[in-house]
């Protein structure tokens, strides 16, 4: 087998943030992709020729009509492994989803047999519209992955929905789409089509490779949560969000809506994902079960604390010399888990985490049970173990008698075979 760059076409549509796209674009082609630039005429109104030319390496056209002999309105999707367009505006999205092919763009993404993603850039009101939410459930019904925008600063004072989301994070989804198109298909073709007429018919059959957890909503905690003692104190742990944040991205890029409940993470929202702050583990518990109401999945990935001081005290507690403190009387937090087995819907899988220091497989084992969960993400944590850490290992405990194995490896790879149990528990429940 032979190895080749993975062929990416990344189109530009005529909004503001198409500025965004070049640090984009640099971030793809010094990652190892090769990247054809296709803007919309319009587009070029904000970023020229010369730029996506240079960032590239290769020539930049808007029209059909430019190296005809190459037939680049056909070469160009059917030889991609992904499309990807961002910023993509409410005209893009319309004209993508009536089929329109007036220019360069759409009618690669008509010909396109590889996974196609849209990263929507627009002020709120154009986002909101029935006729955009219209064309983006349409694009979505044949297996194209919209992206939730960002919430944010828009042009001038406006703030809302509609903001592209951070390069960096579009960038993981890139990679995570292609990562798994690739495992899917593996060949020195790739996922993208061919001149010969081999490979996926239409986008919508690409996307049956990697596009499992599409109309599904999954839920997702992550983080550590604080109980205060006073206003300044409080009692907390060591999670950092790592690991709930790539079982965010990993399921945006597998086509769910994802619902992160985020308890004091200092980390960049997932492209896609609605962020809902936590901070307790009284907030969390709020959070989650509202979010839940509606969910296919839910995912605890979050260090919910098990205790709380019973007496919150109303002034910083002080040193006082020659006397020592009084002792912190604790109670027992509620087991968020134990609820959600407890209050589940029908045909909704839930997954928890258990942090063990010794005995992991014996405890495990027990709160599988007692917990009433589907899955149980079992690892072992301690100094440099999971914390904070880009790694994990960890064993997925069923609660149909099976076991699998998670060698150590980055934490984006235990959210995919997360999402490979969750996927396989859910497909005799059709999505919404």
């Amino acid at each position: 087998m032979t190895s080749r760059k993975p062929r990416v076409v990344l189109g530009v549509s005529a909004g503001i943030a198409a500025y965004k796209a070049c640090e984009l674009l640099r971030r793809l082609t010094e990652s190892g992709h090769d990247v054809r630039v296709v803007p919309t005429a319009d587009a070029l109104r904000f970023v020229g020729e010369p730029t996506w030319a240079a960032l590239s390496g290769h020539p930049v056209s808007t029209e059909v009509w430019d190296g005809v002999a190459e037939v680049p309105h056909v070469r160009l999707g059917q030889g991609a492994d992904l499309v990807l367009v961002a910023p993509a505006t409410a005209d893009l999205l319309a004209r993508a989803a009536h089929g329109l092919a007036d220019d360069l763009l759409t009618n690669t993404l008509l010909t396109a047999r590889c996974p196609v993603v849209f990263a929507p850039a627009m002020h709120t009101e154009m986002w909101l519209h029935p006729a955009t939410r219209a064309n983006v459930e349409t694009l979505r019904s044949r297996g194209a992955l919209v992206i939730e925008p960002a919430s944010g600063r828009l042009t001038g004072a406006d703030t809302g929905p509609g903001r592209l989301p951070d390069p960096a994070e579009l960038f993981d989804v890139a990679r995570h789409v292609l990562a798994r198109t690739a495992r899917a298909e593996p060949g020195e073709g790739g996922t993208g089509g061919s001149a010969d007429g081999s490979g996926p018919a239409t986008a919508a059959e690409a996307a049956a490779a990697w596009h499992d957890l599409a109309g599904r909503h999954v839920v997702i905690s992550a983080g550590g949560t604080r109980e205060a003692i006073d206003p300044v104190r409080y009692l907390g742990n060591r999670s950092s969000g790592l690991q709930g944040y790539a079982l965010a991205r990993t399921a945006v890029a597998r086509g769910a809506r994802v619902t992160l409940v985020a308890a004091n993470v200092a980390l960049p929202d997932p492209a896609g994902a609605e962020i809902v702050p936590a901070g307790s583990a009284e907030e969390m518990r709020k959070a989650v079960l509202e979010a839940a109401g509606t969910a296919d999945a839910v995912v605890m990935a979050a260090a919910v604390a098990d205790f709380r001081p019973a007496d919150y005290r109303d002034l910083k507690i002080k040193k006082t010399p020659g006397t020592e403190p009084e002792p912190i009387r604790l109670v027992k937090t509620a087991d968020i888990l134990a609820e959600l087995g407890e209050r589940r819907p029908a045909g909704q899988v839930v997954v928890g985490f258990a942090a063990e220091t010794d005995d992991v497989l014996e405890n495990g084992r027990t709160k599988l049970a007692r917990k009433r969960s589907d899955l149980l993400v079992v690892n072992q944590v301690g100094v440099d173990l999971a914390f904070g850490r880009p790694d994990n290992a960890a064993v997925v405990l069923g609660a149909d008698g099976s076991r699998t194995d998670v060698p150590r490896g980055p934490k984006e790879a235990l959210a995919e075979i997360v999402w490979d149990l969750v996927a396989a528990r859910l497909e005799s429940r059709p999505p919404d």
